[in-house]
This record gives structure tokens, sequence and C-alpha cells, in this order.
């Protein structure tokens, strides 16, 4: 490793930017879709059909990454919005992207704001085998009305418990010579977690940080 190398990391690091270590993680992407109805912006939401995962809960368009399918998290976003919502890329205009949200359970969402070019919601044709319905709120409720602020405790182990009470260790402390109170459950910490109540559905979790931090974005730019 000579002198060389350091021209091509002062190279590198100019175009560098996201997540460290992001391939480990549950990589996702997401469309936040603007409806304008009655002259007003709206957000549209669905609600994720019971029988996949996290079935029940409220989220924006989107889904898991595909390497094979996408070339970038905008593809995902795009892709995924079109399966879920039935609906021609022609009408979605994206203009432009938030910042990545991490998750604490190992989850990275990039979030990408568009306009659905549509008079109303009639003209989406919603795949049912993924989201149960679809609805809108107007982006001003969001500006008027806070999120409530709950937490959820975070811990770290290094070992858990299978489906007959055995004991796996994940990081062999012991082993590697690590200090002994790693073996305890170690950094915990509360996170938390945004809640939006409305007439409609619950939103919370992942789908409000992201309301919140698109709120965010418009009152700086007010």
């Amino acid at each position: 490793m000579n002198s060389s190398i350091i021209p091509k990391l002062k190279d590198a690091l100019k175009t560098k930017k996201g997540v460290l270590g992001k391939s480990k993680y549950f990589n996702s992407a997401v469309l936040i879709p603007l409806i304008l109805i009655n002259d007003e912006y709206n957000l549209l939401f669905q609600k994720r059909a019971e029988n996949i995962r996290q079935g029940g809960e409220v989220c924006f368009p989107g889904g898991e990454y595909d390497r094979e399918k996408d070339k970038s998290f905008r593809d995902t976003a795009l892709r995924e919005t079109i399966e879920e919502l039935g609906i021609k890329k022609e009408i979605i205009e994206i203009i432009g992207e938030m910042d990545t949200l991490v998750a604490p359970m190992g989850v990275t969402v990039d979030p990408f704001v568009g306009i659905l070019h549509v008079s109303n919601l009639e003209e989406l044709n919603i795949d049912k085998s993924e989201v149960e319905k679809i609805f809108v709120i107007p982006v001003s409720c969001f500006l008027k009305n806070k999120p409530l602020e709950y937490y959820v405790r975070l811990e770290i182990h290094t070992s858990k418990t299978n489906e007959i009470d055995k004991e796996i260790e994940l990081l062999p402390v012991s082993k590697l010579k690590l200090p002994g109170r790693y073996s305890n459950p170690w950094r915990g910490r509360n996170h938390r977690v945004l809640v939006y109540e409305n007439t409609e559905e619950t939103i919370w979790g992942i789908t409000a940080e992201l309301v919140f931090e698109f709120c965010k974005l418009l009152d700086e730019n007010e």
C-alpha cells in the first residue's frame, strides 16, 4: 500500500454519501405520494392486507430493494407503487428524495416524494393481495397537529433462547476474551415512537417518522 492510495481515497470520499454498512440491513424504499384534491394536497396511505408481513399496518407504497429488478432505490419505490396501486409509471412525478431513515430493527428506508397525477382515488386499481385499502389525509392536518410521543425499550443481547428454551450464544464473549459485562444485555435505551391519531387509521412507527420528517421539510422552507 503506497502513497498513491491517498489521491484515490480523496476521489472516493468526494462521492461517498449514505449509510455505512447499509448492505447488512433490510434495504427498502417508499414513495410518499401527494394527490391534489379540491386544490389541496393530500398524503396517500395504504393499509396492508392481513395475510402479508406486518399485515393491517398503515404504510406508504414501497418495499424491499431487489438487486435483480432495481437499478436504484428510486426504481424500487416506483416499481412497488405501480404494483400496489395499479397505476402507470407515467402518472407518477418524483419531485425529490429525502434522507435515508435507519430503523432500530435493522431496516433502512429510502423515501421519495412524488405527485400522483390522478383526479380521484377511483383511478387507482389496488392489488388486494397486498393492500386492504387506501385513504388520503390533507398535508395541512399533519402540519397543524403534532404527533404523540411514546417510547419502547431497546437492548442488545449476546445470546437468545430458542423454542425449546435452549440458550444460543450469538456473540461468544468469553471465547473472544471480551469484558464479561457484555454477557448481559447492554446499551439499553428508550427509542421514540411517533403516533398520529385520526379518524381513518392510526399512523405510527416508521410511517409516522417519515410524515414527521416530511413536515419538517415544509416547516423549514416556509
